[in-house]
C-alpha cells in the first residue's frame, strides 16, 4: 500500500499498522490467557520428546520411503488372497483339475514374489510391476475369477503404484544442481 509521496507504509507511519497495535495497554478489559505462560525452551522439548519416534521407527521410516512399499505389499496381499481363495473346500471336497490346479498355486506364489522383489529390489520396480500387472490381470481367467476379483484389484493397484513410484526425495542440498551452482558461486 503506497501512501502520500510514494513511500511504503512502515511501523512508524502515523500511527497505523501493527505500531498501533503495539503501543495498546492490556486495561481492565483485556483478555488474558487461559493457560499460565509457559517458557518456549519447555515446550519445544516436550514437542521433541512427543514427535522424535525411537531409533528403530526412524530407520524403518526411512528404509521404507527408499522402495515401492505401498504396491510391493498390495501386490503380495493379493498373492495371499488368490492363494488361500484358491485353496478353498467344500466341506471335504476338495478339486483341483490339471493345469487349473497348477494355475491356482504358481499365479499367487509369483504374485507374493513380485511384490517382495518390488520392496527389496526398487531398482527394478517398472519391470515387477508391469509383471505384477499383467499376472493379475491373467488370474481373472487362472485363478476363480482373480480371487473373486478383490485379489486382482489388491494386485492390479499395487502393481500400479510401483510402477508409478518416483523413487527417493532428493533435498535441495542432495541435487547435482545445486552442487554445480555452489561451484560456480565459489569460483
Amino acid at each position: 500500500m503506497l501512501l502520500r509521496n510514494d513511500a511504503a507504509m512502515t511501523d512508524e507511519t502515523d500511527g497505523r499498522g501493527s505500531a498501533r497495535r503495539r503501543g495498546r495497554d492490556a486495561g481492565p478489559g483485556a483478555l488474558r490467557p487461559v493457560r499460565p505462560a509457559v517458557e518456549p525452551s519447555v515446550v519445544a522439548e516436550r514437542s521433541e520428546e512427543a514427535r522424535a519416534p525411537e531409533p528403530r521407527v526412524r530407520g524403518f521410516r526411512r528404509w521404507r520411503r527408499q522402495r515401492p512399499f505401498a504396491g510391493g505389499v498390495l501386490v503380495a496381499l493379493g498373492g495371499v488372497e488368490m492363494f488361500f481363495s484358491g485353496q478353498l473346500d467344500i466341506g471335504h471336497l476338495h478339486v483341483q483339475l490339471g493345469i487349473e490346479g497348477l494355475q491356482a498355486t504358481i499365479i499367487p506364489i509369483a504374485l507374493l514374489l513380485l511384490g517382495i522383489l518390488a520392496v527389496l529390489m526398487p531398482a527394478h520396480h517398472v519391470f515387477y510391476g508391469i509383471l505384477a500387472l499383467v499376472v493379475a490381470i491373467y488370474s481373472l481367467i487362472g485363478v476363480n475369477l482373480g480371487g473373486f476379483i478383490v485379489g486382482m484389484l489388491l494386485a492390479g493397484t499395487g502393481a500400479v503404484l510401483v510402477v508409478a513410484w518416483m523413487g527417493p526425495r532428493t533435498s535441495a542440498a542432495d541435487s547435482p544442481e545445486a552442487d554445480s551452482v555452489a561451484e560456480e558461486g565459489v569460483s
